[in-house]
């Protein structure tokens, strides 16, 4: 059985932040939008009340919020000397299974990027010269700067309720924010979060370090709000459970929270949940999209015709919609040539663990983001020459862990493994353990990269897509250097114990615990169409009225949790289509 719907202005392939933000834009000017979201609607007040969100075996052991791996996965590789196998058991990625995507589960740490993070090319040759970049790193500007997004920043964190504290309001630096922030128009909606134990500790002595600590921006948010869609958000209760778990608080920014209750609202939008986009339609010339392919829950195939196709789903998603539809051409590592599965870049982690010797930072009192960083190692805001690398990392005393399965491993090397040995480990362990973390850039290399998998399939007999990643040295450099700074700063503060590690020192691997789920590119956006796969709009340069939208966008990872780029970037492109690209579909940008 096959059905053809009715022809709709918009069709939206998933309802994630993305989405979900760029739907409602669209929606409220009156264009007939469809959402297809192949997972199932999720509603803050019956699927993630206190009494069932709570449960952290559940979510975060078993995480039954996630996508299972046998709906969809990937096959992974470090080099295309080796054979790829999938991934059947997800570690550090967080692919979402629901209306709000990742956005309903995520840890909430609420970043812009820096102004270096969009022109990494331009501003690392104006500074240092060409020969500053390592060979093979494939490092392009955005084609936007963050001078144009700061706008539509401030929208998304006034839709989010984002809490902060402003490091630089109209070129002006504000004592207690972060000096080296992109200048903002004015200051986050809501205060910051109340520090934990650990962060006074923290910010107490980089401080006296010469550093300049700050509270990081938060999507748990710290006193009641109204959005400007009209949702109501209540305080957060520093409960814990944010990371892989919903938020019965309504305290959480997320699409579930701050978009899908005014989007649901409007007159002419639409979704169909539980139904899978097969592939993208093309017209008989292939220059456009006509709408797209899908099956639902009952196995019911069926087109949704459409005059603008946005592909809004999991960054990895939307690389392998866009492989499976055939639009742009697919990179190849020997030539060179092609976008689409170039420039995938991951997340540099570097870290400090240590253990006081009788601290009680009481760490149950938390959030998913709770956190105060510095940026004084950050993005090029310190002086690269002769180090042999670029980028860099925001360091932080995080404080989001405190679930005692999840703890209950968190011990010294050498501590008993099991008895009254392990229980008194535990016992201290618990009370005493803090992290210094990096987290850093990353940039694209030249044989690191997305294709379909010849060999293993989905359900519907499609290509997995296969992911050919390791560090490069760029990364190894730049991860060595920021773990010796948390080292540094572990010793500093009074660690009794301390271990330190740079994740790029060794090979990628998808089941390492506290590694990054924030993957990015493969769908990039950037100012020349042999390089990228997108204009300055997330436009396809090789299909106008196709926009991809999320962090397959990216074609370099920041020193941050992407989600609030994400999200300006959506009400960007919004922007584009609502007053240039209906007054006259076309390309935005002529190559």
């Amino acid at each position: 059985m096959k059905t053809t719907r009715p022809k709709a202005d918009v069709v939206v392939i998933g309802l994630g932040w993305s989405g979900s933000v760029i739907a409602e834009e669209l929606a409220r000017a009156g264009l007939r939008v469809v959402a297809v979201e192949r997972g199932a609607w999720r509603d803050t007040a019956t699927d993630f009340p206190p009494s069932v969100d709570t449960d952290e075996l559940r979510w975060a052991t078993r995480k039954e919020i996630l996508q299972a791996p046998r709906m969809e996965t990937y096959t992974v590789r470090n080099n295309a000397r080796q054979e790829a196998l999938p991934v059947r058991e997800w570690s550090n990625l967080t692919l979402g299974n629901n209306v709000g995507g990742a956005g309903t589960h995520w840890a909430a740490a609420s970043w812009r990027f820096n102004p270096f993070d969009f022109e990494p090319y331009s501003k690392t040759v104006e500074r240092y010269g060409k020969g500053h970049l390592l060979p093979g790193l494939q490092v392009q500007d955005w084609g936007v700067t963050y001078q144009e997004l700061e706008p539509f920043y401030d929208r998304f964190e006034r839709i989010a309720g984002t809490s902060g504290k402003a490091g630089v309001i109209q070129d002006v630096v504000i004592p207690g924010g972060n000096p080296f922030e992109g200048s903002r128009s004015r200051d986050f909606p809501t205060p910051p979060l109340v520090p934990s134990h650990w962060n006074d500790i923290f910010s107490q002595k980089t401080t006296q370090m010469g550093y300049h600590p700050f509270p990081v921006p938060a999507g748990t948010i710290s006193q009641a709000y109204v959005n400007p869609l009209g949702v109501r958000m209540g305080p957060c209760t520093y409960c814990g459970y944010c990371q892989l778990f919903g938020c019965g608080n309504w305290s959480k920014s997320s699409p579930n929270a701050c978009v899908v209750p005014a989007l649901m609202r409007q007159p002419s939008f639409e979704v169909l949940t539980e139904t899978e986009v097969l592939h993208i339609n093309k017209s008989s010339d292939g220059k456009t999209a006509t709408g797209v392919s899908y099956i639902d829950k009952n196995g019911v195939r069926g087109e949704q015709p459409a005059d603008i196709v946005i592909v809004a789903a999991y960054q990895l998603d939307n690389v392998r919609l866009m492989l499976l539809s055939g639009i742009g051409e697919p990179y190849d590592p020997r030539t060179r040539r092609g976008v689409i599965g170039r420039n995938y870049s991951f997340q540099t982690l570097s870290y400090a663990y240590l253990w006081f010797e009788n601290e009680y930072l009481n760490p149950f009192m938390n959030t998913g983001c709770l956190a105060i960083q510095i940026d004084d190692f950050n993005a090029d805001n310190f002086d690269h020459s002769g180090l042999g690398f670029i980028g860099g990392a925001g360091i932080q005393s995080l404080s989001n862990s405190g679930l005692p399965i999840g703890m209950a491993g968190v011990l010294p090397k050498g501590a008993p493994a099991w008895g009254m040995g392990w229980k008194q480990a535990f016992r201290h362990s618990y009370q005493n353990w803090a992290m210094v973390q990096g987290q850093g850039t990353s940039y694209a290399h030249e044989d690191m990269y997305f294709d379909l998998d010849p060999t293993y399939k989905d359900n519907y007999g499609r290509p997995l897509m296969r992911m050919t990643f390791d560090y490069n040295l760029n990364d190894k450099r730049s991860g060595e250097f920021i773990r010796q700074k948390c080292e540094q700063i572990a010793k500093a503060v009074g660690g009794k114990h301390i271990e330190s590690y740079n994740f790029a020192a060794d090979h990628y691997t998808p089941f390492r615990a506290n590694d990054s789920s924030h993957t990015n590119g493969g769908v990039v956006m950037g100012t020349n169409p042999r390089t990228s796969a997108l204009n300055r709009y997330q436009q396809c340069w090789a299909a106008h009225n196709v926009f991809v939208l999320g962090a397959s966008s990216f074609p370099n990872n920041g020193g941050y949790n992407p989600t609030v780029t994400i999200g300006a970037l959506a009400l960007w492109t919004a922007k584009a289509i609502l007053e240039q690209y209906l007054k006259k579909p076309g390309p935005l940008v002529q190559a």
